[in-house]
């Protein structure tokens, strides 16, 4: 199997590469500039340097020619806050770049494609009566990408909708997108947080489920992973233990997390800038119980589950 990661030089790609070597397969990763250092990547990996937006059709066409599988691990996510308005870029980065590869990938005769997703579109289709699509931009975008993903012709497309991941990636001064908070952790022995908790997953499992999606996967289909379900305040615990910290956990008022996010909100408002998540009604999921059954999707991609604590000590080891 020769397989084409969009965005391979990234945490997840760069995982899921990992993934995709250790069953045998080639590989080529498209990722920004800069090049990743020697080393990051095995010598067998293929590794090009571009952005979608400079490389036109013809030289797409040219570099995804050879392939049976495409991955897209590329896409703006929940933390970008871009200039006001976010939507329009959110739908280019995550829908518009996807179905312009899709569609060269299946000119070149690649067959199978998996689109790194989010848990946030699954509780979208689950609670109905929340509306996310219409509150949240990046959740909007989510489901338009699940759209594409499903409807390109000529190509088998399905969907990985990715919790919260832990790990690292084996890159100098590279840090997780959990930074911030493990910094809060070590700031003393009592810490405030909101209720409600999510779904959690290794970056290492996730490369795996990725991979089983590529061998295993059903056209069509969207695949909610998950490893461990956890209470904020329990996994606050856990990230804190893995750093040789104990901390105890004092769980806000949802009508003060309400007043923070507001607060946020309206500074980014200021600087003319908006993230994909509208804080103003982010307060709801924040605090809801982002819980997955993994069970279906592990048995459709035959993925194994490792130890989250590893992934959760080597989250907080790449945290200066």
């Amino acid at each position: 199997m020769r397989v084409f990661v969009v965005g391979g030089t990234g945490f997840l790609g760069w995982h899921v590469v990992r993934s995709c070597l250790e069953r045998g397969w080639r590989a080529t990763v498209l990722g920004l500039p800069p090049a990743p250092p020697p080393g990051l990547f095995a010598r067998a990996v293929k590794v090009l340097t571009g952005s979608l937006d400079t490389l036109d059709d013809t030289r797409l066409r040219a570099l995804l020619r050879g392939h049976e599988a495409l991955v897209f691990a590329a896409g703006m996510d929940e933390r970008s806050t871009p200039q006001r308005p976010a939507y329009p870029k959110l739908h280019k980065a995550n829908v518009e770049d996807l179905e312009r590869v899709m569609r060269l990938a299946a000119d070149t005769g690649v067959t199978r494609a998996v689109v790194l997703g989010s848990y946030f579109a699954h509780f979208a289709r689950r609670w109905p009566e929340l509306g996310l699509a219409a509150r949240h931009a990046y959740i909007r975008s989510r489901l338009e990408q699940q759209a594409v993903a499903r409807s390109v012709p000529g190509i088998d497309g399905m969907v990985v909708q990715l919790p919260y991941v832990f790990g690292a990636l084996p890159l100098p001064g590279w840090q997780p997108l959990w930074t911030p908070l493990v910094r809060y952790l070590r700031h003393g022995q009592t810490v405030f947080y909101t209720d409600g908790g999510s779904a959690c997953i290794s970056a290492r499992v996730a490369g795996e489920a990725v991979a089983g999606a590529i061998e295993r996967g059903k056209a069509g289909r969207c695949y909610a992973i998950g490893q461990e379900n956890l209470e904020w305040s329990d996994l606050l615990a856990r990230l804190a233990r893995a750093d040789g910290r104990r901390v105890r956990v004092l769980t806000v008022p949802e009508s003060m997390a309400r007043l923070g996010l507001h607060a946020v909100h309206w500074l980014q408002r200021a600087q003319g800038k908006e993230g994909g998540l509208d804080l103003r009604r982010f307060a709801e999921l924040q605090t809801a119980r982002l819980f997955v059954d993994p069970a279906p999707a592990r048995r459709a991609l035959g993925y194994a589950l490792d130890d989250l604590d590893e992934a959760l000590r080597a989250t907080v080891a790449a945290v200066p």
